[in-house]
Protein backbone atom coordinates (compact mmCIF):
# COMPACT_ATOMS: atom_id res chain seq x y z
CA UNK A 1 0.00 0.00 0.00
CA UNK A 2 1.44 3.42 -0.94
CA UNK A 3 1.72 5.90 1.59
CA UNK A 4 0.43 9.05 1.30
CA UNK A 5 2.90 12.02 0.26
CA UNK A 6 1.47 14.54 2.56
CA UNK A 7 1.82 11.38 5.51
CA UNK A 8 5.71 11.12 5.22
CA UNK A 9 8.14 12.87 7.12
CA UNK A 10 10.32 15.12 5.32
CA UNK A 11 13.79 14.53 5.07
CA UNK A 12 15.65 17.12 8.20
CA UNK A 13 18.91 18.61 7.87
CA UNK A 14 21.71 18.84 10.85
CA UNK A 15 20.84 22.47 10.50
CA UNK A 16 16.79 21.79 10.92
CA UNK A 17 17.73 19.59 14.13
CA UNK A 18 19.76 22.21 15.73
CA UNK A 19 17.16 24.94 14.88
CA UNK A 20 14.73 22.94 16.75
CA UNK A 21 16.20 21.85 19.94
CA UNK A 22 18.18 25.56 20.32
CA UNK A 23 14.18 27.14 19.91
CA UNK A 24 12.89 24.22 22.45
CA UNK A 25 15.55 25.37 25.10
CA UNK A 26 14.71 28.95 24.45
CA UNK A 27 10.85 28.74 25.12
CA UNK A 28 11.65 26.19 27.96
CA UNK A 29 13.80 28.97 29.12
CA UNK A 30 10.66 31.80 28.67
CA UNK A 31 8.21 29.85 29.50
CA UNK A 32 9.71 29.09 32.97
CA UNK A 33 10.36 33.13 33.48
CA UNK A 34 7.03 33.96 31.93
CA UNK A 35 5.47 31.58 35.05
CA UNK A 36 7.81 32.95 37.38
CA UNK A 37 7.50 36.81 36.69
CA UNK A 38 3.24 36.70 36.06
CA UNK A 39 3.28 34.08 39.69
CA UNK A 40 5.20 37.12 41.42
CA UNK A 41 3.38 40.19 39.62
CA UNK A 42 -0.33 37.77 40.68
CA UNK A 43 1.08 37.73 43.99
CA UNK A 44 1.86 41.29 44.63
CA UNK A 45 -1.44 42.36 44.28
CA UNK A 46 -3.78 44.13 46.55
CA UNK A 47 -7.54 44.02 46.81
CA UNK A 48 -6.98 48.33 46.01
CA UNK A 49 -5.82 47.38 43.00
CA UNK A 50 -7.37 48.39 39.67
CA UNK A 51 -9.48 45.44 39.14
CA UNK A 52 -9.89 45.87 35.35
CA UNK A 53 -5.61 45.82 34.97
CA UNK A 54 -5.82 42.75 37.18
CA UNK A 55 -8.33 40.89 34.76
CA UNK A 56 -6.20 42.50 32.07
CA UNK A 57 -3.20 40.64 33.84
CA UNK A 58 -4.60 37.58 34.24
CA UNK A 59 -5.69 37.61 30.13
CA UNK A 60 -2.20 38.04 29.22
CA UNK A 61 -0.73 35.60 31.00
CA UNK A 62 -3.33 33.19 29.90
CA UNK A 63 -2.45 34.94 25.92
CA UNK A 64 1.58 34.32 26.83
CA UNK A 65 1.07 30.50 28.29
CA UNK A 66 -1.28 29.85 25.33
CA UNK A 67 1.02 31.29 22.96
CA UNK A 68 4.31 29.65 24.79
CA UNK A 69 2.66 26.15 24.66
CA UNK A 70 2.00 26.36 20.99
CA UNK A 71 5.36 27.15 20.09
CA UNK A 72 6.93 24.25 22.64
CA UNK A 73 4.32 21.68 21.01
CA UNK A 74 5.00 22.46 17.62
CA UNK A 75 8.74 22.13 18.65
CA UNK A 76 8.04 18.88 20.51
CA UNK A 77 6.45 17.40 17.33
CA UNK A 78 9.39 18.76 14.86
CA UNK A 79 11.32 16.70 17.39
CA UNK A 80 9.00 13.58 16.98
CA UNK A 81 9.41 13.40 13.45
CA UNK A 82 12.42 14.00 12.87
CA UNK A 83 13.22 11.04 15.05
CA UNK A 84 11.08 8.96 12.91
CA UNK A 85 8.25 8.28 15.24
CA UNK A 86 5.25 6.35 14.19
CA UNK A 87 2.62 8.80 13.85
CA UNK A 88 4.42 12.05 13.71
CA UNK A 89 3.16 13.40 10.51
CA UNK A 90 3.02 16.41 8.46
CA UNK A 91 -0.86 16.28 8.83
CA UNK A 92 -1.31 16.44 12.24
CA UNK A 93 -2.32 19.22 13.91
CA UNK A 94 0.65 19.84 16.23
CA UNK A 95 2.68 19.77 13.04
CA UNK A 96 1.40 23.15 11.75
CA UNK A 97 1.40 26.20 14.24
CA UNK A 98 -2.08 27.66 13.65
CA UNK A 99 -2.58 31.64 14.19
CA UNK A 100 -0.83 33.72 16.54
CA UNK A 101 -2.59 34.23 20.29
CA UNK A 102 -2.10 38.13 19.84
CA UNK A 103 -1.39 40.68 23.30
CA UNK A 104 -3.43 43.34 23.55
CA UNK A 105 -0.82 46.11 23.92
CA UNK A 106 -3.27 48.93 24.75
CA UNK A 107 -3.06 46.66 28.52
CA UNK A 108 0.40 45.50 27.86
CA UNK A 109 1.38 49.51 28.55
CA UNK A 110 0.36 49.16 32.33
CA UNK A 111 2.34 46.05 32.99
CA UNK A 112 5.79 45.95 34.14
CA UNK A 113 8.75 46.48 31.51
CA UNK A 114 9.56 42.88 32.98
CA UNK A 115 5.93 41.08 31.72
CA UNK A 116 6.05 43.51 28.79
CA UNK A 117 9.70 41.96 27.72
CA UNK A 118 8.43 38.50 28.29
CA UNK A 119 5.02 38.82 26.35
CA UNK A 120 7.06 40.53 23.17
CA UNK A 121 9.72 38.08 23.59
CA UNK A 122 6.96 35.43 23.35
CA UNK A 123 5.33 36.50 20.32
CA UNK A 124 8.54 37.11 18.38
CA UNK A 125 9.24 33.34 19.28
CA UNK A 126 5.87 32.47 17.97
CA UNK A 127 6.56 34.94 14.78
CA UNK A 128 10.31 33.00 14.26
CA UNK A 129 8.78 29.51 14.47
CA UNK A 130 5.82 30.30 12.00
CA UNK A 131 7.98 31.64 9.81
CA UNK A 132 10.33 28.34 10.69
CA UNK A 133 7.12 26.01 9.66
CA UNK A 134 6.57 28.02 6.03
CA UNK A 135 10.38 27.93 5.14
CA UNK A 136 10.05 24.49 5.69
CA UNK A 137 6.68 23.15 4.27
CA UNK A 138 7.90 25.69 0.80
CA UNK A 139 8.98 23.77 -1.98
CA UNK A 140 12.57 23.65 -2.55
CA UNK A 141 14.01 25.96 -5.88
CA UNK A 142 17.13 24.49 -7.44
CA UNK A 143 19.77 27.61 -7.76
CA UNK A 144 19.45 27.58 -11.23
CA UNK A 145 15.91 27.95 -11.38
CA UNK A 146 16.30 30.88 -9.28
CA UNK A 147 18.59 32.55 -11.57
CA UNK A 148 16.53 31.55 -14.49
CA UNK A 149 13.70 33.31 -12.85
CA UNK A 150 15.74 36.96 -12.24
CA UNK A 151 16.85 36.42 -15.94
CA UNK A 152 13.53 36.53 -16.98
CA UNK A 153 12.22 38.98 -14.47
CA UNK A 154 15.30 40.83 -16.06
CA UNK A 155 14.31 40.39 -20.14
Amino acid sequence: MASDSTDETPPCTPVQRAQVENLYVEAMLLADEAQAVFAVQRDRSTPQDDPLLLVGLACEALKTTTRLMHVIAWLLHRRAMIAGEPGATLNDSAAHIGEPVAADWDICQYLDVELRRIVAASERLFERVAMLETGWNAPAVAPVQGLIARLRARL
